[in-house]
């Protein structure tokens, strides 16, 4: 791991070479300050050409990312909460690493079931009254 690279875990880490930041002026509340410094974080993470993260990760994340995925297969994110640089820098930064973090995370698989005795006789017998009620709508009184 080198200077700049983004730890996700223990022992994975995200280069600082697949991370780009654009300083943008933020929008909101905040006076003249907020027309005047480019106090807001636009972080980019190359996702398609990132070769640290597993295989299924990846496309975990691109799933996780929603419509902040480009079409390039870059996850854009902005953070524009604090009024410093630095502050956006560093939530930007840990938000991207929550990310990865939660798409590293093996979903469990569905164990199947089947139903119980109960519930079919349950349903069964629902099935029955139903057929009884409609039954009586048909029959006609002469």
């Amino acid at each position: 791991m080198r200077r700049g690279d983004l730890r996700v875990t223990a022992n994975l880490y995200i280069p600082a070479e697949d991370i780009s930041e654009a300083f943008i002026r933020a929008s909101g509340p905040g006076g003249q300050n907020v027309n005047k410094v480019a106090t807001a974080v636009q972080l980019r993470f190359d996702l398609k050409g990132n070769e640290t993260l597993p295989g299924d990760a990846k496309a975990r994340m691109a799933r996780l990312a929603g419509s902040r995925l480009t079409q390039s297969g870059e996850i854009l994110l902005q953070a524009d909460r604090f009024r410093t640089q630095e502050q956006n820098r560093q939530d930007a930064m840990e938000r991207l690493a929550e990310l990865a973090r939660r798409a590293l995370e093996r979903p469990k698989p569905r164990k199947p079931t089947r139903p119980t005795k109960g519930s079919k006789e349950r349903r069964i017998a629902a099935k029955k009254q139903r057929g009884e009620i409609k039954k009586m709508r048909s029959k006609s009184i002469d």
